[in-house]
This record gives structure tokens, C-alpha cells and sequence, in this order.
């Protein structure tokens, strides 16, 4: 897994309309349920992967912005270093964007939260997240913050076809891990 970056979210609870009663939240890397803490992508402030490189960055956002962390948390994620194309059944490599550098700064403290599958069809910036956006979650087995609990979980479900038709491609894996704010 690669160091992708940090995000800070407003963590949802489980929507009422996904049926997963064992989902109490959801810590996806999509934008769709679980927001993140500003509209970022204009400030030109985000790495390669549309992420930030260090928490210090989201807080010089912020601040830029006026925006009040207290009530996110603090993510930081890896992402496998090839992507899914499920209409073609294989993996094929990608890169960071490129005309964004990228200088992630791993954290000493983070804890494992479980896998995401993110749908990229623009290749840049994460789309959405079919087990929570699409309600997958609602058939396969997730932890408590809607997510898988292995990278291999992950990775037999997109070969099995279990993200078909839910939203268009490629998929990637993500490892979400809940951080601390320095």
C-alpha cells in the first residue's frame, strides 16, 4: 500500500436507508455521505491523490477558510498501487496526478479501520464508495464504520464481481486509518 494522504470528515452515522444493522458509521473515502470538512479542491492545496499531504496542511486550509475542526476526524489512507477495471477483469497500474506533487507525511500514531473499494471513473479524485453509496453494505459483511476488514476481502470481492453495476470505474483499495491531530 501507498501513503495517499489525510482528510478530515464529519463522520456520519449509518443513513437510515442502508439495512446493515452492524454499520453504526461510516468512515468511507467518498464524498457522499460522510463529508469532508471544506470545499478544498480550488485552493490547489491537495496532493496528487486529492488528499493532503500532512495534517498541518488541513489546518492552514482551514484556517484560510474559517473553518472549525472540532467537530472532524482525522483520516489518513493508503491505496493499493494498482487500480481495477472491472469491464476488462484486470488490474492495470496509475499515478498520483502529476501536475500536483505529492509528499505524503506518514503518521507515527494511526489505527487500521478496515478497506474501502473507491470508484475513480475521472482518475483523479475519489468518487464514490458502493458500500456505503450504493448499499453494498447491505449484502456484504462490513465492519461497524462500513468498511471490509482485509485488503484480500477487498480484492476477491472486485475479482468476483461483486462491485459490477454499482458505479462506473476503476476501482481502487483503499486502507482507511483514524489518526490523531498532532
Amino acid at each position: 500500500m501507498i501513503p495517499a494522504g489525510y482528510m478530515a470528515k464529519h463522520v456520519s452515522n449509518r443513513p437510515q436507508w442502508l439495512a446493515a444493522p452492524w454499520v453504526s458509521d461510516v468512515y468511507s473515502v467518498s464524498n457522499c455521505i460522510s463529508k469532508t470538512f471544506a470545499e478544498y479542491i480550488g485552493a490547489w492545496m491537495h496532493n496528487g491523490y486529492w488528499l493532503f499531504d500532512s495534517p498541518e496542511i488541513i489546518r492552514e486550509l482551514a484556517q484560510a477558510r474559517s473553518v472549525d475542526l472540532t467537530s472532524t476526524s482525522l483520516f489518513y489512507y493508503e491505496v493499493h498501487d494498482v487500480e481495477f477495471d472491472a469491464p476488462a477483469r484486470e488490474w492495470r497500474s496509475f499515478v498520483p496526478d502529476p501536475s500536483v506533487t505529492t509528499h505524503v507525511v506518514v503518521p507515527d500514531d494511526k489505527h487500521l479501520a478496515g478497506y474501502d473499494v473507491v470508484s475513480f471513473s475521472l482518475g483523479n479524485s475519489a468518487e464514490c464508495s458502493p458500500l456505503s453509496c450504493n448499499g453494498l453494505a447491505d449484502e456484504m459483511q462490513t465492519n461497524q464504520h462500513c468498511l471490509l476488514s482485509s485488503f484480500e476481502e477487498a480484492r476477491q470481492l472486485l475479482e468476483w464481481g461483486r462491485f459490477d453495476n454499482t458505479e462506473p470505474g476503476p476501482y481502487r483499495i483503499f486502507a482507511v486509518h483514524s489518526a490523531r491531530w498532532p
